[in-house]
């Protein structure tokens, strides 16, 4: 059964915009959960605002039309009424200046998450993927995820949504990325990011480091005597394709100083004779 919006808020059918915030702002302040009150009670709250607030919700709410099932979780947040269902094209999704003829109708998209490792990030990866579809069988399908794909990125694979009505086109699948933290990388943009710790005589008499790459290639960093600790070195064309250009960003290697501990104590009287001879340079 649908809820009556109208007795949620305490209001009349004929209320007006201005009734219908006033009596928001009153019943919202009063079953706030922060406030101690109902938290079913202020999300019903919430529902019946977001939907008589809006002229064109309010209209398709009072006159749902004989034909079609009312759902008031259609109204949440601003959603299309009638997302997910035959009419979802055709009322939400008309362009204007069509006086009605929206496009064709199809069922609904399909949003899940897909977690992959930055490293496959560089070439991309096939993924498998399963999700459940409105008549309750499990799906499976293999997706391409372009090399660059970004944390938070959706990417849409036409046809491959639900496909609950069969006298309508399949939806869409929308994949929303999430990328896994690297235990060394981290990602900046299109660039890569890590700090390597080197011996403290590399500073000192200059040196070179293998840096392993991403996609496990090792390229020599060379270190300049007199470097300072905290000094960033870039390296191009080794960080993470670009997802239009699919040319490769950056890499950015902060060198800090290994400082051993020395037990042997005649080693430990060489070097404090070094850093005599060298405290006044």
């Amino acid at each position: 059964m649908c809820m009556d919006y109208y007795t949620i808020l305490g209001i009349p059918k004929n209320a007006s915009e201005q009734d219908i915030r006033k009596a928001y702002k009153k019943k919202s302040m009063q079953h706030h959960p922060d406030r101690g009150g109902n938290e079913e009670e202020f999300k019903k709250i919430n529902e019946a605002y977001q939907t008589l607030r809006d002229s064109q919700k309010r209209q398709q709410y009072d006159n749902p039309g004989p034909d079609f099932s009312f759902n008031s979780q259609h109204f949440q947040q601003g959603r299309n009424p009638f997302a997910g269902t035959p009419f979802e094209d055709i009322f939400g999704r008309n362009p204007a200046g069509q006086h009605g003829r929206g496009p064709t109708p199809r069922n609904r998209d399909i949003t899940i998450q897909a977690k992959i490792d930055l490293e496959e990030v560089l070439l991309g990866k096939n993924l498998i993927i399963q999700y459940t579809l409105s008549n309750r069988k499990l799906e499976t399908v293999t997706v391409d995820v372009p090399p660059g794909a970004r944390h938070g990125d959706t990417i849409k694979y036409q046809g491959l949504g639900d496909n609950g009505d069969p006298r309508f086109p399949r939806g869409d699948l929308n994949v929303r990325m999430h990328i896994n933290k690297h235990r060394q990388w981290a990602r900046d943009g299109d660039n890569l990011i890590a700090k390597i710790d080197t011996n403290v005589f590399d500073f000192l008499t200059g040196g070179a480091i293998i840096v392993k790459t991403l996609d496990k290639k090792e390229l020599e960093l060379k270190i300049p005597k007199g470097t300072q600790p905290g000094q960033t070195f870039n390296i191009p064309g080794y960080g993470i394709p670009n997802l239009q250009t699919g040319k490769r960003g950056n890499v950015y290697i902060t060198v800090n100083a290994h400082i051993p501990i020395i037990k042997d104590e005649s080693l430990i009287h060489k070097v404090t004779q070094l850093k005599n001879e060298l405290k006044d340079l």
